[in-house]
């Protein structure tokens, strides 16, 4: 049985992630490197990614639900675990733009940091969508216990209702 990705951990790990890149970053600007904006298609992709995760989702909970006949399980055990590397790999790359802005928000009135900040800020909102979406999509895949045929919890409510 499969849990659910417990948000704390995704947080953890993005104020890890972003420790680690802060100073990684912080030591590379250090010995001469310039961090340039993120690229628009980075953001994009992230997008992308989420917006499959969650089509892929939205078919299991129609067939969970009972308005899909037909699902093949092996579809359906992918996109659970596909949901769950989107919100870890949300969670890392927040960590990793999160540093990026961190990093600059002293400098904001240099035009190359302003336009860092904005790039990485927005990469940064579009990671925490795919980690949403990677937790929203697990739940949806979550498919309740069976009930037995006699003593089970639709048993039991079906007997209570009819004394």
């Amino acid at each position: 049985m499969m849990r659910r990705t417990p948000w704390p951990r995704l947080l953890l790990i993005a104020l890890v992630a972003g420790g680690f890149a802060f100073g990684g970053l912080r030591l590379a600007e250090s010995r001469g490197a310039a961090l340039l904006p993120v690229p628009v298609l980075s953001s994009l992709v992230v997008l992308v990614i989420a917006a499959v995760v969650l089509g892929l989702g939205w078919s299991v909970r129609q067939f969970t639900q009972g308005r899909r006949p037909g699902l093949d399980p092996l579809l359906a055990a992918r996109t659970v675990v596909l949901a769950t590397a989107s919100a870890y790999t949300g969670a890392l790359l927040t960590g990793w733009y999160a540093a990026h802005v961190v990093l600059v928000l002293g400098d904001l009135e240099i035009q190359a940091r302003r336009d860092l900040a904005v790039s990485a800020g927005a990469a940064m909102l579009c990671t925490v969508v795919l980690a949403v979406v990677g937790l929203v999509v697990e739940r949806w895949c979550e498919v309740p216990p069976p009930d037995d045929d006699e003593g089970g919890r639709g048993a039991s409510a079906a007997s209570g209702s009819a004394a």
